[in-house]
């Protein structure tokens, strides 16, 4: 098929989106595959297995009786958020055990999400350290689980000893459209902090 020359010069000039990698990390059953699926474009990889009796003495399950399952490497997914701008999502296993794997997936990130349960807050510690030790920008996301008391943002910061600077948002990790304002405001807050933010976060 012929193209005439303003075409080929449209077609010419299209760019591929920048693509960006986002971690989303927090404790045991906090709800980071349900975010990884509940936003991603394509089929969500995860790789779960079954928790069992041999786990129990090492997984809390206070607060997440009902959980049946666990990752045990990371989600992955793909968000377009618009015609610029593409997130791949690594989803991090919650279990101390697996913290190794956690080194490998942040290398190369723009930033993370670190969801918290207000039910079981200390959980969220570990990965609000190790972000802030490698200085990769986060913002702190509070998933409300139904049943669970709500509190507001600015009490669940001051809970967690958060710098002002770092985003705290209220979310249902179920529903798109909220997940995906999470992913917004992790952006957002690495692009304010500027280039330093967006250097490859290593070990």
């Amino acid at each position: 098929m012929a193209f005439g020359r303003a075409e080929r010069h449209r077609r010419s000039a299209a760019v591929d989106p920048m693509t960006l990698k986002i971690l989303v990390a927090g404790g045991f059953g906090v709800g980071k595959t349900t975010l990884v699926g509940a936003v991603s474009e394509i089929k969500p990889l995860r790789t779960e297995e079954r928790l069992t009796e041999a786990g129990r003495p090492i997984d809390d399950l206070a607060g997440v009786e009902g959980k049946t399952t666990t990752t045990v490497a990371m989600d992955f997914g793909r968000i377009t958020l618009n015609e610029e701008l593409v997130l791949y999502l690594f989803g991090t296993p919650g279990q101390n055990r697996f913290w190794f794997l956690w080194d490998e997936l942040a290398r190369g990130a723009l930033g993370a999400v670190v969801l918290a349960d207000t039910r079981r807050l200390t959980d969220c510690f570990a990965a609000i350290d190790y972000f802030e030790r490698r200085s990769l920008p986060f913002t702190v996301a509070v998933n409300c689980f139904d049943g669970a008391e709500c509190y507001p943002a600015e009490a669940v910061r001051d809970a967690l000893d958060l710098d002002p600077e770092i985003p705290v948002v209220l979310c249902d990790a179920r529903q798109k459209g909220s997940a995906r304002d999470v992913l917004i405001s992790v952006v957002e807050h690495a692009m304010r902090l500027g280039p330093r933010s967006r250097e490859p976060a290593l070990p």
